[in-house]
């Protein structure tokens, strides 16, 4: 499972990195991947990546379950529980999100046309009582619904980062429960340092950096974003310039 997990969340990285490229940049690793130079071509791609994450999680849960019922036990179900709390399970990876975040953004935008191929039907930007959450129905029962409240300020999630154990937080949320600056990042985080909301230990080093979401959440929360974009440059910029001042005497041995 986890190598499953590992090539779908490999090639969603590898495809978003590609729309959010720009310049000569963008250019250069459509040549290096020898990928057509086209909106419609990421699309696709995006599309088989979905139907990918689909089709497997079905197929575990359906064969788990023939297991269960043919052998008379619960260690399928068992199985699977495991999976979902080693992280293993391809619906738990942020991967997926991003994509979700992705389809959104691309529906907003001029470069969808009735000759583009939809993503996946039925994904949605949601707001109950003006808490956000990524919503989408998809085929055989498969439901998803991701909470997009910051559990720490209890607030939407600004410049959202997923942990390894798949909750969101705002990134300078997150590094304040990780017990770092914003300048050393969740990477210098301590293995012992918690998930502040489940309590996992190790769950910084891996943590997913959600740009599609956070422009999906900048175009649709745009006073918000205004005002916690400058509430957050005075605090970006006070601890800059306190890491770099104690680097300074760091140096000068003061």
């Amino acid at each position: 499972m986890s190598d499953v997990v590992g090539c779908f969340n490999e090639r969603a990285q590898k495809l978003l990195e590609l729309h959010l490229a720009s310049g000569f940049r963008k250019y250069f690793i459509w040549f290096k991947g020898k990928l057509q130079g086209s909106h419609v071509a990421l699309i696709q791609e995006g599309n088989d990546l979905v139907y990918y994450a689909l089709i497997n999680a079905i197929a575990i849960r359906k064969i788990l379950k023939k297991y269960d019922k043919v052998h008379y036990s619960k260690q399928g179900q068992a199985f699977r529980a495991q999976a979902q709390s080693m992280h293993m399970e391809i619906l738990q990876s942020p991967w997926l999100c991003e994509l979700m975040a992705f389809h959104i953004n691309l529906r907003g935008t001029k470069v969808k046309s009735e000759k583009n191929p939809a993503l996946f039907e039925g994904c949605n930007l949601t707001f109950n009582d003006g808490k956000p959450s990524l919503s989408c129905d998809l085929f055989d029962s498969v439901e998803l619904d991701i909470d997009l409240t910051c559990s720490i300020c209890l607030d939407t999630a600004f410049d959202p980062v997923s942990l390894t154990c798949g909750h969101i937080f705002c990134y300078m949320r997150a590094c304040s429960a990780a017990s770092v600056t914003i300048v050393d990042g969740l990477k210098a985080a301590e293995p012992k340092e918690k998930c502040p909301l489940c309590r996992e230990a190790g769950v910084y080093e891996g943590a997913v950096h959600l740009d599609e979401l956070s422009i999906l959440l900048r175009r649709s929360c745009h006073e918000y974003w205004a005002q916690r974009l400058k509430t957050e440059r005075v605090e970006r910029v006070r601890q800059a310039k306190e890491h770099w001042e104690s680097q300074c005497r760091a140096f000068i041995g003061v």
